[in-house]
Formats: structure tokens, C-alpha cells, sequence
């Protein structure tokens, strides 16, 4: 973990004052920004002059107002997006799948991220969504802070620089045609993250964080880290063998139970929806409405 690390929770935002991107600090620790951005409510931060991926980023004491909530990670910080599949153990059994003896993985292109109360757009290509089934999946992820390669399970922590939250949205039609998950789960501007970034140093164990997802106001997910099938720690591990995790890589570490398209009958998203998903330890709640491509007047998702 980065001891030396300046902020605890952190922002990127367009603010009222300049209408230019910055990063902050919530002033209020203890508020849910995602939430409150969807509530519309004031959001005040301290500047941070830097970047969040750097360690010495300082936090300031120049005061700036929210306008519009950035994913807390541009697109070109993240550069690549890995994810795991059946990492938690209910969900293994839901799907009626086997228990994996290794990680799955699969990759997601920066494209497809947004940010919150940005639109999740079903494309055409997974439309009806009735026989796509648009899937929502509320994940733990992990921002990478410093290189990594063959790193130990004891040390796999000192890695990281913040988790963060995710909606790893899934169109099930094409996932479940073939073995490769990569094309099912990248399509552009379909899973948000954030909507915060957390200090690793704020959340000493990332196996015991509640983590939820509703719909359209209805709890359909409700699980804990503490069921992951491989831990935080194991990941990193199994990821970074012969292989360097750049800083700004992003880990998505899979979903518990609760998922539509295994529910009868299947529940899948369309036009008009609106699904949050929330993850414990100050990370917070991601407010997402659901858009179908061709259905409604075109939206520009905040990128």
C-alpha cells in the first residue's frame, strides 16, 4: 500500500468554477458522491495538483464545486481493463458452472467505460435485448499503482493504489456462444466505474466489503468480497506472473450471486432502466440509466 499517499478518497470532476477537469479530495468524508451527484446535491472537494496515479499528489486547500462526476480515471490512465469471471463461489453455482481451478480472465477495451449517471448503451448488434439479455454485475476493482510482476500473495497489496466500483455489464447471447467472454463484455460505453477512487490504505482487507446492485429501485444483488474464490491478494499474484501490471491498471474481480439472466424468468435491462450498484469501504453507489441504441434521442455519455 502507498503509505505516503496524500489523499484517501478521491474525485475527478468538471467543476462549476472553471469548467475545466480537476481532481479533489471530498471534503466530507463520510459522504456517498455518487449518490449525491444523482441527488443533485452540492459536492465540494479539495483540489489535488497532480495525478492520481502519482504518490505525490497533494491535496490542497483551494475549494471547488462539482459540476459533472468523472469516472475517476480518464481512459488514457487506465489503458487496459482485466477482469475475472465466476470469482465468487454463489455465482458458480447459480450460473450452474464449475468452480474454477485457476482465475478466468478476460479483457474489456477502455471504450467501454463511463462514469456515473452516464448512459449504459445497448447496441444494436445485442439487440432485442430480450433475446440478448443485458446483464448487470456489481464488482470490487482494483487500480494498480506500481509496476508489478511476479509479485507474492504476502505482498500483493503493496500494489495497489485505490479499489474503486464496477458494472460489468454483460450481454449474455454472445457470451454464452463461445468459450471467449472478451467480445460480449466490451462493447463501447457499457460499464460504468467508479464512483471514487478509495487509498488502499483506507481499506486494510478487501475481503469484507458488502457490495450491492439494484434495478429499477429493487435489490437483485447482495453479497460480500469475503466470498471471492480468489482473493484480492491471489489475483494480483496469479496476474502478475511473467506478466507487468502497468500503473493504472484496472482489475475488475467478478460478481456474487444475483444475476438476470440466470433468475426465471430471466431478468435482462432495457430502455429506460435504471440500475446502481454500491460498494462498501467509502467507495459508494454508481447510478447508471440504461440506453438502447435507436430507442430515444441520442445522449452523449460523460467520457
Amino acid at each position: 500500500m502507498f503509505s505516503g499517499q496524500n489523499w484517501t478518497r478521491l474525485i475527478r470532476f468538471v467543476a462549476a468554477e472553471t469548467a475545466q477537469i480537476h481532481i479533489g479530495e471530498p471534503i466530507d468524508p463520510e459522504l456517498d458522491v455518487g449518490l449525491a451527484f444523482h441527488k443533485e446535491q452540492a459536492i465540494k472537494a479539495y483540489e489535488i495538483f497532480g495525478s492520481a496515479l502519482d504518490p505525490a499528489a497533494q491535496v490542497t486547500k483551494n475549494v471547488l464545486t462539482v459540476k459533472q462526476l468523472l469516472p475517476p480515471l480518464s481512459r488514457e490512465q487506465i489503458g487496459v481493463v482485466r477482469c475475472l469471471g465466476l470469482n465468487y463461489a454463489d455465482h458458480a453455482a447459480e450460473a450452474n458452472m464449475a468452480k474454477p481451478q485457476f482465475p478466468i480472465l478476460f479483457y474489456k477495451p477502455p471504450t467501454a467505460l463511463i462514469g456515473p449517471e452516464a448512459p449504459i448503451t445497448i447496441p444494436r448488434v445485442t439487440q432485442p435485448a430480450s433475446k440478448h439479455l443485458p446483464d448487470y454485475e456489481v464488482e470490487l476493482t482494483i487500480v494498480i499503482g506500481k509496476a508489478a510482476k511476479d509479485v507474492s500473495e504476502a505482498d500483493a497489496l503493496d500494489y495497489v493504489l485505490a479499489y474503486t466500483g464496477a458494472n460489468d455489464m454483460s450481454f449474455r447471447y454472445h457470451q454464452l456462444a463461445v468459450s471467449q467472454w472478451g467480445f460480449s463484455k466490451s462493447f463501447d460505453n457499457c460499464t460504468p466505474i467508479g464512483p471514487c477512487l478509495v487509498a488502499a490504505t483506507a481499506i486494510p482487507d478487501p475481503q469484507k466489503l458488502p457490495l450491492k446492485c439494484t434495478v429499477n429501485g429493487k435489490v437483485q444483488q447482495d453479497g460480500n468480497t469475503a466470498d471471492q474464490i480468489f482473493s484480492v491478494r491471489q489475483t494480483i499474484a496469479f496476474l502478475s506472473q511473467g506478466t507487468t501490471l502497468l500503473p493504472g491498471s484496472v482489475i475488475m474481480t467478478g460478481t456474487p450471486k444475483g444475476v438476470g439472466f440466470v433468475k426465471k424468468p430471466p431478468l435482462y435491462l432495457t430502455n429506460g432502466d435504471d440500475v446502481t450498484v454500491w460498494v462498501d469501504g467509502g467507495i459508494g453507489t454508481l447510478v447508471n440509466p440504461v440506453v438502447e441504441e435507436g430507442a430515444s434521442a441520442a445522449v452523449k455519455a460523460k467520457l
